[in-house]
């Protein structure tokens, strides 16, 4: 007798399974479900079961082409926009010892020390040298 593990690799043999966008999906699930304890709304549940029933169908799907197509569009808009998130995140983290200033070439984002002053600066991307004044 198969053990339950190998039923559901046979089962799953085939459909497409789970991607980023299916957690992201899921992620949006659960910030609306965390809304709706608090609501009581009857459209946010059925936004809600909607959402549940594309990550079922997405997960269970055959067509993995469709799939693959799918997650990559949403990779698209979701790698800059987790990058913004990152880099947010690391210059509040690191408010107090570094600033962030954009090249004006390149406009690359470049972290310096936090030294009052007028500095000269070089861009590690573009090699161009610009004057910063830090606070």
């Amino acid at each position: 007798m198969r053990s339950f593990s190998e039923r559901i690799k046979q089962f799953m043999t085939g459909r497409y399974g789970n991607d980023t966008l299916n957690y992201a999906l899921f992620v949006f699930y659960a910030i609306l479900a965390l809304i709706n304890m608090f609501a009581h709304n009857l459209a946010l549940s059925l936004i809600m079961l909607a959402v549940l029933v594309v990550i079922v169908v997405r997960a269970f799907s055959r067509n993995i082409y469709t799939r693959i197509r799918e997650n990559e569009r949403f990779l698209k808009v979701w790698k800059p926009t987790k990058a913004q998130i990152i880099l947010l995140y690391d210059r509040f983290r690191e408010r107090k010892t570094n600033v962030y200033r954009k090249c004006p070439e390149c406009k690359a984002v470049i972290r310096l020390p936090r030294k009052s002053g007028n500095h000269t600066v070089r861009c590690p991307k573009c090699s161009k040298t610009f004057k910063v004044n830090i606070k």
